[in-house]
């Protein structure tokens, strides 16, 4: 059984079930999310509580199994937390979780919750975790993503009393808040956590002695909120097809703060270049262009994103880029190449601006090329 994170509340209105499987790559809301489910344990008498770790190929299971068939003399319901951090439980794990899975069923002293880290396509099919779908409570949780971060922000900020000023200063402090904890939602937890500290909504007097009604200026957002952003080689590849220059610039100087691979880089941004021009030639081969994305492994954001830029790029600026990102290549490698600049990133700059440029919307002035490219 699949439940929306969103929908807890109403799930535990309902009643707790004896297995639930957490998985994604979003730590803080597993965290939230588990703490619910214990504090909701607690209030219905599971007073007891075992926490195993999975870690290494030799770890025993048969603690596992053995803590959930005993109870303590002083507990008449347990929690039994199996924490996997690599989401691979192996042979003897897999068998054992198909045990406890089945087990599960009609065990009213007993809840399990076990959490994983985001599964690819191959884990999620496995055996064990087919049967703790089937036997229990799956929640999945995926990445809070730029486009949804000021409303997750905004909607932290109610809960504790706050909010941002109404119109265009609100968005504006809103998406200078996204821009500071992008990529990086634990830290953007703590953030908003220091803003309730700093500024306390309602009457409650503040540092300075002052008191608040919970509305917050842009000022006091960007006094207070750290620079905590996290940014991902992939989620370059989507800033640069949605033609979003100036974060294209920010995230590529956050990579590079970060110590990210300029070769990698490259290749993320060269291979989107390779694969436009691939779809291309094959819509203009006569295949319709479901097929021709689906042919050339292009899914999810980016399948949108393609249908969107595709038709508005012809043949000679396809072309360019790909005379381009030869270029960069080279450079990233130790090569000069005339009229490019020497440092890699600075050409990394050049290049992304280049395929911003062309992927800009219609009738969105185009992105003034960075200065970064400059040679």
């Amino acid at each position: 059984m699949n439940l929306a994170p969103g929908q807890l509340a109403d799930h535990l209105a309902r009643g707790l079930k004896s297995l639930y499987t957490l998985h994604g790559d979003e730590p803080l809301l597993v965290q939230e999310f588990a703490d619910a489910l214990r504090s909701a344990a607690r209030l219905q008498g599971y007073t007891e509580r075992t926490v195993h770790t999975v870690a290494g190929a030799h770890f025993d299971w048969s603690e596992v199994l053995a803590s959930g068939g005993s109870l303590s003399l002083f507990a008449d319901k347990q929690i039994v937390e199996i924490r996997i951090p690599s989401g691979k439980p192996g042979k003897d794990g897999s068998q054992a979780l198909q045990h406890i899975a089945e087990r599960a069923q009609g065990d009213d002293a007993t809840l399990t919750l076990v959490i994983l880290p985001r599964l690819d396509s191959m884990t999620a099919k496995g055996a064990w975790f087919g049967a703790l779908d089937s036997f229990g409570v799956t929640v999945k949780f995926e990445p809070v993503d730029r486009r949804n971060l000021p409303q997750w922000i905004s909607q932290r900020l109610q809960l504790q009393g706050q909010r941002v000023a109404a119109g265009e200063e609100g968005q504006r402090t809103l998406q200078f808040f996204s821009d500071r904890v992008e990529g990086n939602l634990l830290a953007a937890h703590q953030e908003i956590q220091k803003l309730a500290l700093l500024y306390p909504a309602k009457t409650q007097a503040g540092p300075d002695g002052s008191a608040h009604d919970g509305v917050l200026s842009f000022e006091q957002v960007e006094n207070a909120v750290l620079n905590v952003a996290r940014y991902d080689v992939f989620k370059l590849s989507e800033a640069v097809l949605g033609g979003q220059a100036v974060r294209v610039a920010r995230m590529l100087d956050g990579l590079q703060s970060e110590g990210e691979s300029e070769v990698l880089v490259h290749w993320a941004l060269a291979e989107d270049i390779r694969s436009l021009k691939r779809v291309k030639d094959a819509i203009a081969a006569g295949r319709p262009m479901p097929m021709a994305l689906r042919e050339n492994r292009v899914w999810g954001v980016k399948e949108k994103l393609f249908e969107r830029v595709l038709p508005q790029m012809g043949d000679t600026s396809l072309a360019n880029l790909l005379h381009a990102a030869h270029k960069v290549d080279g450079i990233v490698k130790g090569l000069k190449q005339p009229d490019w600049p020497a440092n890699s990133w600075q050409a990394l700059h050049r290049l992304a601006g280049m395929v911003c440029e062309q992927c800009a919307a219609p009738g969105r002035p185009k992105p003034v090329q960075l200065p970064r490219g400059a040679a």
